[in-house]
């Protein structure tokens, strides 16, 4: 069902005390890893909100040149990205424990700073979480524009026939228009029914796209206008593309009644990326992705803390705990995409 439902976390739920889950999550909780962390989200919060203040206000101080108003773009890109983090932790809880406060910020940071539909993509996050890399289950591996198995590729018509010929390579270039597209997605999940409290969310959307152009076009000439908003949404969908491609694509897809126990079915299907602090920071903490799907409530800065824990337990039962670099978690992702795409440029 669609709407501003938070994604819960299943650590309590999905398994009985005796299971392999519940017993790293005893682990877990025993080492205060699950606990709220309100001093890190108070300064994230100032951190990221000052940075998008600046960023608007230097649109209308510094932008005098063709060069600083590219420069602008790609930095309020960036800020616009690290927003879309925020509201990813808001829909986990790893923010607020009540369900209003929750739902409140999440449609501010969400619908009213990026544009970005909160109750259609929480709706869309909570499914992916629930059957990662699942081909019938998971909305991220559906076969739209891209494909992500053997038997996606047999099944595939049209663009997606046509692009999977070479998706690899295009990949990147496709990104462009990521940004795009979660604008355009949010405003058509306004017509679904199903959907929350459409009123207020379409108010949200709305407001953004009216502020946020207007100020453009007020701050800039029509022309170098155009440009910076083609250069801002371009990069925003890159970086968050950037952010979540390294997670699961590469890692082994299921589909039918193929669905292992909880904790295997999120370790097997994630990939770890490392590369220390300033990594964590420019993914968001999601370079952690193997703890974040097995605890999605867990604060972002107790993920690094947790790791060891989850790797060694792994180790004890013999499951593989997958985690490379950040250019090779590209490189893998890429194989995969390109040896998928092989049938098609046979045929």
């Amino acid at each position: 069902m669609t709407g501003s439902t938070m994604i819960d976390p299943p650590d309590r739920s999905v398994s009985g005390r005796g299971s392999d889950f519940a017993r790293l999550s005893r682990r877990i909780a025993e080492a205060g890893l699950l606990e709220p962390r309100p001093g890190y989200y108070v300064a994230r919060f100032g951190l990221v909100g000052g940075l998008y203040v600046v960023g608007w206000a230097a649109l209308f101080l510094i932008a005098e040149s063709w060069l600083v108003v590219i420069g602008l773009a790609v930095a309020l890109a960036v800020v616009f990205a690290q927003v879309a983090l925020v509201a990813h932790d808001l829909a986990h809880k790893q923010v607020f424990r009540k369900r209003r406060p929750t739902e409140v910020a999440g449609l501010v940071v969400g619908n009213l700073l990026i544009g970005m539909s909160y109750g259609w993509w929480t709706d869309k996050h909570t499914r992916h979480h629930a059957n990662p890399n699942h081909e019938d289950l998971d909305p991220d591996v559906s076969p739209d524009v891209l494909i992500w198995s053997k038997e996606q590729a047999e099944k595939s018509s049209g663009l997606a026939r046509f692009i999977g010929r070479r998706q690899a390579y295009l990949f990147f270039p496709l990104l462009t228009l990521e940004g795009l597209n979660l604008h355009v997605s949010s405003f058509r999940a306004l017509f679904r029914p199903s959907l929350k409290r459409r009123g207020l969310e379409a108010t949200m959307l709305i407001g953004h796209v009216v502020f946020g152009v207007g100020a453009v076009f007020l701050a800039l000439p029509p022309a170098e206008g155009v440009l910076f908003l083609l250069v801002h949404q371009a990069v925003f969908g890159v970086y968050l593309g950037c952010t979540f491609a390294p997670n699961h694509k590469g890692m082994p897809m299921l589909r039918g009644d193929d669905r292992p126990d909880f904790l295997r079915r999120q370790v097997l299907t994630s990939r770890n990326v490392t590369g220390g602090r300033l990594v964590d920071y420019a993914l968001g903490g999601l370079n952690y992705q193997i703890e974040h799907h097995l605890f999605p409530s867990m604060p972002t800065p107790n993920l690094r803390k947790a790791r060891p824990i989850v790797r060694e337990y792994c180790a004890e039962l013999n499951i593989e705990y997958s985690e490379c670099g950040l250019i090779k978690s590209y490189s893998r992702a890429l194989a995969h995409m390109h040896a998928i795409g092989e049938p098609l440029r046979r045929g």
